[in-house]
């Protein structure tokens, strides 16, 4: 039987930014099995990811982690560089504008506080600086709004999955087509994995980073019953030929976000936009179909509402993506996983696994080289949370 140090179920950017950390950790020598089962990607959550990042939380937790992402993003070309090829991932420091109306200005004024506390460069704007600053927006029932300066934006998602997969190969990770279907344990320990095809791998550490299409159902294997089900989110685009001059990612108050996507062309500008749908309406699902509807009925209205410029539009292609939704609380669930001693998991990202892929993914390698966080402590992702009903509490949730 074959044995690896660790194995990895699956192998898009959290597995993947997993299995570069533990390589490039001067502790580690062992070895890294990473197992995806779809190498094409086509359907996974990274690939299909709108690939954002923003300082613009509420917790901690979820700040410094994407502090610390930014910071990664940004020497991405010399970090995750092969042989002198250095990848590009076109980061786009456009920021994010958060909108609240009366209602909601005690929360986004609280919300910023923490926010500055913590080091990231966010902004508090009355009506008046949001006038000056972005005047193609329509301010009506908006009392207040955050903006990132700086560290915010947005970036190419497949080309960090790629940049890692490729460095994880180069140090030495090895991947493989399959599917984790069960693991055999030795008392406290997992042994080993079995795979769809039948074959077995002896393991001393096992890692479940299976995403939406599977990483409850792996984790159910060492009797974790994790929260998180597969939910479907579109991603519409339009062209919009009117100016909308350095439109950051916007967040309107009725929760749909929109941001530019690439240069204007003589069409005009192109953008991407979306929403989450309520509870209600976001079943656990496992097709990729896209309602336009939801664009017309619900998507639309919002954006013509609060930039006029986008009353005026040419609606484009559209594609739909599942995240790995944490019912519990939008929140990741990281850290040890089950009663197995040398389990870990990285699941429930509910949108933010992109941006927090680098974060998470030295985190877990440190948990395993080390038997704790030594650089920043994500203890408050750990699944006991979930056992105990015990949520972590997110107000900018998107």
């Amino acid at each position: 039987m074959e044995a690896f140090d660790v194995v990895i179920a699956g192998g898009a950017v959290m597995g993947s930014s997993t299995a570069y950390h533990l390589l490039a950790a001067p502790a580690f020598n062992g070895s890294v099995l990473v197992v995806e089962k779809d190498m094409s990607y086509q359907r996974c959550a990274s690939a299909l990811s709108l690939a954002s990042i923003r300082q613009q939380f509420s917790s901690p937790v979820n700040i410094r982690i994407s502090l610390y992402g930014i910071g990664f993003l940004k020497h991405a070309g010399e970090i995750l560089g092969v042989d002198g090829d250095r990848p590009e991932i076109a980061f786009h420091e456009g920021g994010y504008l958060y909108l609240a109306s009366d209602a909601g200005r005690s929360i986004l004024t609280e919300n910023q506080a923490l926010q500055k506390s913590e080091g990231a460069d966010i902004v508090l704007l009355d009506r008046e600086a949001l006038a000056a600053r972005f005047p193609w927006l329509n301010l009506d029932g908006i009392a207040v709004g955050t903006f990132g300066q700086s560290g915010e934006g947005w970036f190419d998602g497949w080309g960090l999955l790629q940049a890692f997969r490729r460095k994880a190969r180069k140090l030495g990770v090895e991947y493989r087509e399959g599917k984790v279907t069960g693991l055999e344990r030795e008392g406290e320990r997992v042994t080993a994995v079995t795979l769809a095809d039948g074959s077995r791998i002896a393991c001393g550490t096992f890692v479940d980073c299976a995403g939406a299409s599977g990483g409850r159902q792996v984790a159910a294997l060492l009797g974790a019953k994790l929260p998180v089900f597969a939910r479907k989110r579109f991603v519409f685009s339009f062209i919009c030929r009117d100016e909308v001059e350095n439109c950051p990612l916007l967040i309107d108050t009725t929760g749909v976000y929109t941001r530019p996507e690439g240069q204007p062309t003589r069409e005009g500008q192109m953008f991407l936009c979306g929403a989450s749908p309520p509870p209600e309406a976001d079943p656990d699902c496992d097709d990729f179909e896209v309602d336009f509807s939801f664009f017309e009925e619900t998507v639309w209205p919002a954006l013509a509402h609060r930039v006029p410029a986008f009353e005026r539009i040419k609606p484009g292609r559209a594609y739909a993506g599942h995240y790995d939704l944490n019912l519990l609380d939008h929140n990741a669930i990281v850290g040890r996983l089950g009663q197995a001693t040398n389990a870990y998991v990285a699941l429930g990202f509910s949108g933010h696994g992109m941006q927090q892929s680098p974060a998470v993914g030295r985190g877990l390698a440190e948990l395993i080289v080390h038997g704790g966080f030594k650089t920043l402590d994500l203890s408050a992702l750990a699944p006991e949370r979930i056992e105990q009903n015990r949520p972590l509490l997110e107000r900018n949730v998107i």
